[in-house]
């Protein structure tokens, strides 16, 4: 069996759209916490509009107090264009820029402030700053799995676009199911197609979900091979762009007891990921 599977940790996700202004330090102690568990990536923090992600807007102070030295775990901040994108390319600690890209021109809209035509632009524009700057860009598909605004959908239009941004050179996509819509079926569908026409490429899957059909969404893109997964403590967080109530993360705690089961991740340190749900217990209430 192929060991090689790996966790996305969202802390990022968890927090932007948390009902208090998690103070700064805090969220420093938290994520040098998440460092030691042994997660692949750590979805830390975002540069995007202050204005739309207030919780956010200590991104740059956080990140200069994050310990990285002599860890395997790479940092991942989102970006919403070419500023964002030069912003964090500052930081040598940061290794992957991620770029929401919705196949929903309303959401898109939302979120991102532009049509999907000009998000691919953007794709471009982030693609070169990664290039210039020693970064890797990762595309999430945003409403990989369709979406509450009425926008036409289908799977031949997700693959399209993935094609158009794997074309300017993108390796990494994650397919996300922004506001839980997917179901098992859907996701071993559009997991299947996508690794079938893009063997070349990495692709991974960001998926919300209840405590109650997170483990059938795994298996539908685990049995389809998938090998990238996003997860956050205690399944906290969802985009506050995406609607009124959020649907949460897949619970990283259920699915790395689940990936060890089947062999995958023998690498994460149990008393340093203790040590994390324990600071998440006390910073999510």
């Amino acid at each position: 069996m192929d060991k090689q599977l790996k966790l996305i940790e969202c802390p990022r996700d968890a927090m932007q759209g948390w009902k208090h202004f998690i103070p700064t330090e805090t969220k420093i102690k938290y994520i040098n916490q998440l460092l030691k568990v042994g997660f692949d990536t750590i979805d830390f923090g975002s540069f995007v509009s202050q204005k739309a992600i207030p919780q956010m807007a200590d991104t740059k102070e956080v990140v200069e107090q994050l310990n990285v030295q002599n860890n395997k775990t790479k940092l991942l901040a989102i970006i919403a264009n070419s500023r964002g994108a030069k912003d964090a390319a500052e930081f040598e600690k940061i290794s992957y820029l991620g770029f929401p890209f919705s196949v929903s021109q309303t959401f898109q809209m939302r979120n991102a402030n532009s049509t999907i035509e000009e998000s691919l632009e953007r794709v471009k524009e982030i693609k070169k700053i990664c290039d210039e700057n020693d970064k890797e860009p990762v595309v999430f598909i945003s409403m990989a799995f369709g979406n509450p605004y009425g926008d036409k959908y289908n799977e031949e239009i997700v693959l399209d676009w993935i094609n158009k941004i794997v074309a300017e050179g993108t390796k990494i996509i994650s397919l996300a199911d922004t506001v839980g819509l997917a179901d098992p079926s859907q996701i071993a569908s559009l997991v299947k197609k996508t690794i079938s026409a893009f063997p070349e490429i990495e692709t991974g899957v960001h998926l919300h979900s209840t405590t109650f059909n997170w483990k059938e969404k795994i298996d539908a893109a685990l049995e389809n091979g998938c090998m990238r997964f996003d997860g956050a403590l205690k399944g906290i967080g969802g985009c506050p762009m995406a609607n009124d109530t959020l649907v949460g993360n897949m619970n990283s705690e259920l699915m790395i007891a689940y990936f060890k089961q089947l062999g995958f991740l023998q690498n994460i340190k149990e008393d340093e990921l203790l040590k994390a749900e324990e600071m998440a217990t006390r910073i999510f209430i």
